[in-house]
């Protein structure tokens, strides 16, 4: 049996459209019962009229007829020998040959047939006859009045199934067969969803789905198969630690037949036959399964816990986004989260974790989180090289040695400018699907290279609403339950990066019983100063406890004792940077500090040059009140800018340094306003001093 191919499995052929006569092609009922009208389309017979449900609206019927080549059943009976269309399970020209059917491995005694000749293996050799094995699970027996001559255990031959005794014993004669076809009989069984499979324990059942993962044990292999609902996880056995189903590889959609049982509290099923489906029948279900996870993949659509225009515009890119990654845990590919290590970035990262681990352990089984979720800090704010290098080696790596799919790449905080582009095509060539999260300034560039892409200033905005609001709106989408826990991060994330914006004080107050804002800053300082140190490592642990997502007593500990440190540290910092600041008075009015930090501050240590650079900013605003200040703190090879009051675009300033200083390689952005910049070594001078130019020429608040 086969999909029809001329009707696609639907019985009907479309010949044609007419006007649906009930609605004369409006599309919206003529009349409409009022009496059994329902409260829910009342909206729509006050906005202009019911739907028609003749024609669903469309105003068209389509014009069919029933197909004659499957007489309307959708399935065309197919030879078992040769494929073609066919009355009878065999076609005339391939009955004109005897048949031998071979049972498949899981074929037991309910699929044999009396007076079939089927193809067996010699096993036990008996004194009353011979033992055939008609596969791991069916034998019989050739009494030994019927045999004509004798039998080696091991041969193969081809018996007739004489009788089948009611207490299951087989008889069999043995039968010369020479010019003949060999037609497999294969197990006909429901197709059962996996989440039906721990119904049937000690029993066989068949699935069909897409393979997810093929991990490679001391023992079995084992093959993870997801369907419309779910995943179950399936051991084939050849040799201890030999590769079962060499040909069965990831995202192929497969057939499995097997017996159910429980191991370690887990349904798995010990397979017995495993069949890679193709054409019409993987076709189909590949669409049922993508269509049933998108289905269960759509967001949560819910409002923002504050009232912000530019969010509202942000809304249908942020649902994509929690779309995406709750497909991609749906169907178990890995994901990596990259984030800046910075507050912002953390807080932002984390509450995508929140929301996105207790939906892969509840798909994958408790350990699946270790295999598919994996979240790492970038020390720059982009995707350096270094970190898709890393992601690329592990990812491949985990494709071979477990069969995982490749990874879904989330940037948190970074991966919106120009600087990201090299990182994204080394991902393009091995087909990575990459989603950015960022506030950052961006460059359209990044755009063809991307999934998604959420970013405040594609709304009007800027960043002001930092990545952390972004990513808690985002974690909510994903996981509505994961709100209460992660509630102070947008919060946290606001103070860590000194937002001013009106969505960043509506975030602050919705927790401001619990968390003050020198709480808050002390949170967000603890990040910073942690993350330093955590240098390439997720931290996870301790960044949870600063974070208070486990023990209050232990986040309260370890909040003071890391401010402490850290607030030590600047002010050994300051006492050795300020002294040694250079301080004038640009064309435009703007006060200009400049710190030389390579060789005027200390080295390898918190607060690295970025931090040190805002910290002494931060100093200056304060001594000069509502004046407009920039400070540039730089070294061998670049420059981090801060400024206040002055109207710079940091991105469009490092394009307009690498046309005009030529052989300096500048290379850099960042915020609107505050930013970094590369060079090389040898032009410091020269870009500095056009740097220091441009901004004295840029307009102040």
């Amino acid at each position: 049996m086969g999909e029809c191919d001329r009707c696609m499995g639907s019985g009907v052929i479309v010949e044609g459209e007419t006007t649906c006569p009930d609605c004369s092609g409006s599309g919206k009922a003529r009349s409409i019962d009022l009496a059994s009208l329902k409260e829910e389309d009342l909206a729509e017979v006050i906005s202009g009229g019911v739907t028609c449900k003749r024609c669903g609206g469309e105003g068209k019927i389509r014009i069919e007829k029933t197909c004659e080549a499957c007489d309307g059943t959708g399935v065309l009976m197919k030879c078992r020998v040769c494929g073609s269309i066919a009355t009878s399970e065999i076609c005339e020209s391939c009955a004109e040959k005897p048949i031998v059917w071979k049972l498949r491995p899981a074929c037991d005694l309910s699929d044999l047939e009396t007076g079939k000749v089927y193809e067996g293996v010699v096993g036990d050799i008996v004194n009353f006859g011979a033992f055939v094995k008609l596969n791991d699970n069916v034998k019989g027996l050739v009494h030994s009045s019927k045999l004509k001559h004798s039998l080696k255990s091991g041969d193969r031959t081809n018996v007739e199934v004489c009788k089948i005794q009611p207490n299951g014993n087989i008889e069999l004669a043995p039968v010369s067969v020479s010019d003949h076809h060999l037609v497999k009989v294969k197990k006909e069984l429901p197709r059962r969803m996996t989440n039906e499979v721990a119904d049937f324990v000690g029993k066989q059942v068949m699935v069909s789905g897409e393979v997810i993962q093929v991990k490679q044990t001391g023992g079995p292999t084992i093959f993870t198969i997801s369907d419309e609902v779910g995943l179950v996880h399936s051991a084939a056995f050849e040799r201890a630690g030999e590769r079962a189903y060499p040909e069965i590889e990831s995202e192929m959609i497969v057939q499995v037949i097997g017996e159910v049982n429980l191991r370690n509290g887990e349904t798995q099923i010990e397979v017995m036959e495993m069949n890679q489906l193709h054409g019409g029948d993987a076709k189909q279900i590949k669409e049922q399964i993508d269509s049933a996870i998108r289905r269960r993949a759509k967001p949560a659509i819910q409002e923002f816990l504050i009232q912000s225009p530019i969010l509202e515009k942000l809304r249908p890119e942020m649902l994509r986004v929690a779309e995406e990654i709750k497909y991609a845990v749906l169907t178990s590919r890995p994901i990596i989260v990259r984030h800046h290590a910075d507050a912002d970035g953390i807080t932002s990262a984390v509450a995508i974790e929140r929301a996105v681990l207790p939906l892969i352990r509840e798909v994958g089984g408790s350990d699946a989180e270790y295999h598919l979720f994996k979240r790492s800090p970038s020390k720059a704010p982009f995707y350096e090289i270094q970190d898709i290098t890393k992601d690329l080696t592990f990812a491949l790596e985990d494709a071979v040695r477990f069969g995982q799919k490749l990874p879904l790449i989330v940037l948190m905080d970074n991966g919106s400018t120009e600087e990201d582009v090299p990182a994204f095509l080394q991902a393009r060539v091995y087909g990575l699907d990459v989603i950015v999260v960022d506030h950052h300034h961006p460059d359209e560039v990044v755009d063809q290279y991307l999934l998604a892409h959420v970013n405040p200033a594609h709304a009007g905005g800027d960043f002001g609403i930092t990545t952390g609001i972004l990513g808690f709106e985002i974690a909510r989408m994903i996981r509505p339950e994961t709100c209460e826990e992660i509630l102070h991060f947008p919060a946290i994330s606001a103070v860590g990066d000194r937002s001013e914006a009106p969505e960043a004080d509506a975030y602050i107050e919705l927790v401001a019983e619990k968390y003050t804002r020198e709480r808050l800053e002390e949170i967000a300082l603890a990040l910073d100063y942690e993350s330093y140190w955590q240098r390439f490592n997720d931290g996870k642990g301790i960044m949870n406890d600063i974070l208070n997502l486990a023990n209050p007593n232990t986040h309260r500990k370890i909040i003071e004792i890391l401010c402490k440190q850290a607030r030590t540290a600047i002010e050994e910092q300051l006492e050795a940077t300020l002294p040694n600041v250079r301080s004038t008075r640009l064309p435009n009015g703007a006060i200009l500090n400049v710190i030389d930090v390579e060789n005027y501050a200390h080295k390898f240590t918190f607060p690295p040059p970025g931090k040190t650079s805002g910290e002494i900013h931060d100093k200056y605003c304060k001594q000069h009140t509502g004046k407009p200040i920039v400070t540039i703190g730089y070294g061998p090879d670049f420059a981090v800018i801060r400024s206040r009051g002055v109207l710079m675009n940091i991105p469009e300033m490092v394009r307009e340094l690498r046309n005009e200083v030529k052989g300096a390689g500048v290379a850099g952005g960042g915020h609107l306003v505050v930013g970094s910049i590369k060079f090389v070594e040898g032009k410091r001078k020269d870009v500095l001093e056009k740097l220091a130019e441009k901004i004295g020429k840029t307009k102040t608040e």
